[in-house]
This record gives C-alpha cells, structure tokens and sequence, in this order.
C-alpha cells in the first residue's frame, strides 16, 4: 500500500469520540438522576453547590471533547481524506460491512404477504 493511501485520521480521534459518546450518554442518564438529587439536597445549600460543580465539570469535559472531535475531523477533512464507514461501525459498536449479511440467522427470509 502506497503511502498516499493510507487513510489521514489521528489515533487520538477513535479515542475522543468513544469517550464523547460514552460521556455524553452518561451526561444524559445522570440528569435524570441529578435532578431528584437535587431537590432532596436543596435545604442544604453547601451540598447543592457541591452537586452543580460535579454538573458543571461533567459538562466542561464533554464541551472539551467536542472541540477536540471537531479539531480530529477538521484534520481529516483538511488532509482530503475520506472516513470509511468500517471506522464509524467500530465507534458504536455496530458490525463491519465485511460481514456477510446484517441478519443474525442464516436462515432468517422475509415474511410472505
């Protein structure tokens, strides 16, 4: 393979955008936790406090991340290179395209109307 072939994506790239998906879903399914929280600990003031600085933080990293993704992929989109869907299909978790069916039976067809 030559060298002009070789795909331009950093190896910090993967890295953030796991860690931004992960977080961001983190982000969301704590809120949900936060918000009773919150309530029950709004008599005291100190702990409130504590509880928004711990939100705040979660939200500063996830900002952070969200910059260096938009760094990565400017940096690709920079180099003329183009992203294969096998890298984004390892990002979530989904099967590469070089399997051979998406179905999980072999023997699974569609229904006859």
């Amino acid at each position: 393979m030559s060298e002009q072939n070789v795909p331009q994506i950093p190896g910090w790239l993967r890295f953030v955008l796991i860690c931004d998906r992960a977080g961001s879903a983190w982000y969301i399914g704590t809120g949900f936790f936060f918000a009773p929280v919150l309530a029950i600990v709004s008599p005291w003031p100190t702990v409130t406090a504590a509880c928004w600085v711990v939100i705040g933080l979660a939200g500063l990293w996830l900002g952070l991340l969200g910059i260096a993704m938009a760094t990565g992929l400017a940096i690709v989109l920079r180099s003329n290179t183009e992203i294969p869907e096998d890298y984004w299909r390892s990002i979530i978790d989904y099967p590469t395209s070089s399997r051979p069916s998406a179905t999980t039976r072999p023997d699974s067809r569609p229904a006859s109307v």
